[in-house]
């Protein structure tokens, strides 16, 4: 039994003056899902949640949540939303608690157990009474999302919630949302221009570029439909053919590519190919799996980074 679709995007579009920021962008994101929504910076990901969140008008489409047409009954379908946009702002002056409580004021108030509910759900448990100006940047990105847990919703969109956060930061969000979706049985809209978060956190999946759709699935059979990889570094590079030679079974072929080998073949025997290598006197710098998805997602953030 398919499960049941709660955000859904027909056609949705927005241009500013002769610029299409989005177009023509159809989405689909299940109960439950993890959904990570892929672009490099500047690919319109910003843009799409602005609109689900009806902060600004699409241009052309339309967006239905939970069954309810945004436009039509955007009360209703956002009744079970909730989220946070780019770098989320705060009274740097007054403590975390009192910032939650201004903003749960905005929708008639809560209650200061679930104020203490959500920050512990964001790992801030003790530190509501702190002033946010003394929160590290990671601090403030689960604070956001504090933020956006307050009325309990069943959807959390996300943009970029790890942005500017060091790796130990990224993997403290990282495993708040996955507590949020398995513990918390949330559905989250997870924005990134990072593949890799994407692949460890989520179940399904969009990459969209320049306004406009690029793929969407399921993770895992995305990655899977792509031809899979490794790139050799090593030295010397007549003894790595050798053995390129001699190792035939263990791959479909090979293309030699800027002083570095990419052999085609199935992960699971990437320890045989080094032991080959090495026992061959390969003096091996790098054995790095890849994935045709990540390399097409990595070009087309490179272009845009060119640009």
């Amino acid at each position: 039994m398919a499960s049941e679709v709660i955000l859904f995007t027909r056609n949705l579009g927005k241009r500013y003056k002769d610029r299409w920021a989005v177009r023509n962008l159809n989405l689909e994101v299940h109960r439950g899902d993890i959904f990570g929504f892929l672009g490099p910076n500047g690919a319109g990901k910003s843009t799409t949640i602005r609109m689900l969140l009806s902060l600004i008008k699409p241009t052309e489409g339309g967006v239905e949540l939970f069954g309810h047409n945004l436009k039509t009954r955007r009360a209703y379908a956002l009744m079970s939303v909730g989220g946070i946009v780019e770098k989320p702002d705060f009274y740097s002056y007054l403590t975390a608690t009192r910032n939650l409580d201004l903003v749960g004021a905005l929708s008639g108030g809560v209650q200061k157990k679930r104020i203490d509910e959500v920050l512990d759900l964001v790992g801030l448990s003790g530190r509501g009474g702190d002033k946010v100006k003394t929160y590290s940047h990671g601090m403030k990105q689960r604070l956001g999302i504090a933020q956006a847990l307050l009325s309990d919703p069943e959807l959390i969109i996300l943009d970029e919630p790890t942005s500017g956060l060091d790796p130990q930061g990224m993997k403290e969000v990282r495993g708040l949302v996955l507590h949020l979706a398995k513990d918390q049985k949330k559905t989250i809209f997870l924005s990134s221009h990072l593949l890799n978060e994407i692949e460890i956190v989520a179940n399904r999946m969009a990459i969209i570029n320049k306004g406009e759709l690029v793929v969407q699935g399921d993770v895992n059979k995305l990655l899977d439909e792509g031809e899979r990889y490794v790139v050799v570094r090593g030295e010397p590079k007549p003894k790595i053919k050798a053995v390129l030679r001699n190792t035939k079974k263990l791959y479909a072929g090979y293309t030699e590519r800027d002083g570095a080998f990419e052999v085609k073949m199935d992960f699971k025997d990437v320890h045989l190919l080094n032991k080959a290598l090495v026992g061959a006197g390969v003096h091996v710098h790098a054995l790095v799996p890849r994935r045709s998805l990540e390399d097409f997602f990595l070009s087309i953030t490179e272009n845009e980074s060119r640009q």
